[in-house]
């Protein structure tokens, strides 16, 4: 597919996804970046939560990236963009993952590919600044590290439900399951997450409320100057 570079800069951020779709088939190379831009996040997120790798889920996403601009022939919008895009995603980092790691895990992904209490950790009223974003990034690392314990048929229907906020349907689609089955294991993905989350936190209790060093000091000293004055 020849690329064409739009000679007129537009604003492609306000254009629907069948209109960049549109100019994507004409070669239009802008409209393939802000499809691009507009996908990566969720993209990323999902192979992520199958390879569990940052660098083979970078390689997975550039290669569905490069099958569906290379095929775009064959999308028939049928369901949304987004979606068929997804599912080569999927896909991509699920062969990625069979090369090298045949596992019980890896059987679970391929089958679903093929065939409880919400954590909420929010940080919008956060005021802004270095502790802010350090108190933000250590909540976001907290989390990562969860979801890197849940096993892969829990994990990627997370990936999909509670960070990228689809609906019960929409995962059931893309992992090719019943509604019901993704009800199930998001509840037990919850309910893991929880756990291990509780778990890591817990190490942490003994920690809270110092009241040690020249606080404690200061404390006795003005204990003992106090019955002093009482004497």
């Amino acid at each position: 597919m020849q690329l064409a570079t739009l000679r007129k800069q537009v604003d492609l951020d306000r254009y629907r996804d069948e209109e960049l779709v549109a100019l994507a088939r004409q070669g239009g190379e802008n409209a393939i970046r802000a499809l691009i831009k507009r996908n990566n996040q969720r993209l990323f997120r999902i192979a992520r939560a199958v390879t569990r790798d940052d660098a083979e889920a970078e390689d997975a996403v550039q290669e569905a990236y490069v099958r569906a601009f290379t095929r775009l022939e064959s999308f028939k919008g049928e369901a949304l963009f987004s979606t068929w895009l997804t599912k080569i995603a999927l896909n991509e980092a699920i062969t990625r993952i069979r090369k090298r790691r045949p596992s019980a895990e890896l059987d679970e992904l391929d089958a679903a590919a093929n065939g409880g209490q919400v954590i909420m950790f929010s940080t919008s009223l956060t005021p802004p600044g270095a502790d802010a974003e350090l108190g933000r990034g250590q909540v976001r690392a907290l989390l990562e590290q969860a979801i890197e314990e849940l096993p892969a048929a829990f994990r990627i229907v997370f990936i999909l439900r509670d960070v990228e906020e689809m609906s019960i349907d929409e995962t059931a689609a893309q992992l090719a399951l019943k509604p019901e089955t993704v009800k199930t294991r998001l509840f037990r993905a919850r309910k893991l997450m929880r756990a291990e989350i509780e778990k890591r936190l817990s190490s942490g209790f003994a920690e809270l409320f110092p009241f040690n060093g020249w606080r404690c000091e200061r404390m006795a000293d003005r204990v003992v100057e106090r019955l002093r004055g009482e004497a």
